[in-house]
């Protein structure tokens, strides 16, 4: 099988080779970037199959934004993984509205690291069995499972990769609760539960963008969320 190939734009050295020798222990090619205008390069020329970004690089505080916004858009379904220092909802939020996917501190372990990584692949290769289930209709909800877009009152909702499957997850079974827990692995993320909140938020601001009523999406206190029947 062939090796996935991650890139890792990092311009801490020693975090960089600790990394790099970790994923390359466990089977993955892997490239790795210290500045900002070297990523710009390489990725308008090159396609891996994931990329770990540290928000920060050298004097721009927002440079892992920067770049996690034009590889979002050369690719809806590129695996982002956000990886920062800086750990204020303020960024998660900026980073999950960029289109990131994931969102890690520096701090975390590298079996975490290993996991968070192995589990956007899993999404991956799930995105691509599911093509024999063509579509999926709820009220005025049409999920197009294919091309992982969504529909709402015949209106493109532009939901990221996570989004779309958190948004599946809980309109596939309408009016049962789906926990946090089941949302994560729905959507292959190992977030906590203040990111879970903030991918929830963002889906009701985008389809109130298209329908200020909107209000399909229930809260259930200390359980979770479900979609009304």
């Amino acid at each position: 099988m062939k090796q996935k190939h991650i890139v890792i734009v990092e311009d801490e050295q020693d975090l960089m080779a600790n990394y790099q020798a970790t994923l390359e222990k466990h089977g993955y090619q892997v490239t790795g970037i210290s500045q900002q205008n070297q990523a710009v390069q390489y990725f308008s020329n090159n396609k891996p199959d994931l990329v770990i970004l540290d928000v920060g690089l050298g004097s721009n505080p927002d440079a892992g934004f920067e770049i996690c916004q034009m590889l979002r858009q050369q690719s809806a379904t590129l695996p982002i993984l956000m990886l920062t220092a800086r750990d204020d909802e303020i960024d998660v939020v900026s980073g999950l509205r960029l289109g990131a996917d994931d969102y890690l501190s520096k701090d975390i372990s590298m079996p975490h690291l290993l996991a968070r990584v192995a589990g956007l692949f899993r999404r991956q290769k799930a995105t691509e069995s599911i093509k024999q289930t063509n579509q999926i209709s709820q009220g005025d909800l049409k999920i197009m499972v294919d091309n992982l877009q969504v529909y709402w009152k015949g209106e493109l909702i532009d939901l990221t990769v996570t989004e779309f499957w958190m948004v599946q997850s809980l309109a596939r079974y309408p009016g049962q609760v789906k926990t946090r827990e089941q949302l994560m692995n729905d959507a292959n993320v190992y977030v906590d539960d203040s990111t879970i909140t903030s991918h929830i938020k963002r889906i009701r601001k985008k389809f109130q963008k298209i329908d200020q009523n909107f209000n399909q999406i229930d809260t259930v206190h200390g359980m979770g969320y479900r979609w009304k029947p």
